[in-house]
This record gives structure tokens, C-alpha cells and sequence, in this order.
């Protein structure tokens, strides 16, 4: 099992999200999020005045899932992320050793 760790723009999230439920991805968690890459964040123009915002909204998703659907999800969330700027995101991925469905006490893949 892996762990897929995306941030995204939030602009971005309908898509993904919907690009992740026709895979049949069923447990993701969403969490709002703000920070910054190599853009540094952006800065902005008001009253004749620049100023620098360094932190920018993102939206971070959160998914267990089956090392044979690694690629496709990943595939899926690059498609419907990218703009192709500065600021798409990233994705990490990390190994998961186990799961336990708390409710049945399954553990493994049936517990995804």
C-alpha cells in the first residue's frame, strides 16, 4: 500500500476530485492549506502600493491505496492539476506498512 500526498490549487480541486471518483477512489482526506515552492508566493499591486503575499492557498488530498493503483491516480490527479504555471503543486508518495478499518478490524488492502 501506498500513501499519495497531493497539493494542488484549490481552483483545481472539482476536477481532481471528480477525475478521483470515476477511478472508484473511495477514502480521501482534504485538508486547506497555505504555503509556498520556488514561486516564493506572489506579489501584488493595491492603491499604487506592492506588497508581497508569501503564503498561497492550496488544497492538500490525502490517499491509502493499493500499490497497483499508484499510477493511475497519480496520472489522474497530474492531468486534471496541471496549468502548466508556477504553483501546479506536488505529489509525494510513501510506503504504508499496515491499515486497520477500526469499525471491522480488517487490516491490509480490505481495509482501504
Amino acid at each position: 500500500m501506498k500513501k499519495i500526498e497531493a497539493i494542488i490549487r484549490p481552483e483545481k480541486f472539482g476536477p481532481v476530485s471528480f477525475a478521483l471518483e470515476t477511478l472508484g477512489c473511495t477514502g480521501i482526506s482534504i485538508t486547506e492549506i497555505e504555503g509556498h515552492g520556488k514561486q516564493k508566493g506572489i506579489v501584488q499591486q493595491w492603491r499604487g502600493e506592492k506588497f508581497r503575499i508569501s503564503t498561497l492557498p492550496k488544497v492538500k488530498l490525502e490517499l491509502v491505496v493499493a500499490d497497483k493503483d499508484v499510477k493511475k491516480i497519480t496520472s489522474s490527479i497530474i492531468k486534471n492539476a496541471k496549468t502548466g504555471e508556477m504553483g501546479d503543486g506536488k505529489i509525494f508518495i510513501y510506503p504504508v506498512d499496515s491499515a486497520i478499518r477500526i469499525r471491522t478490524e480488517e487490516e491490509g488492502e480490505a481495509a482501504l
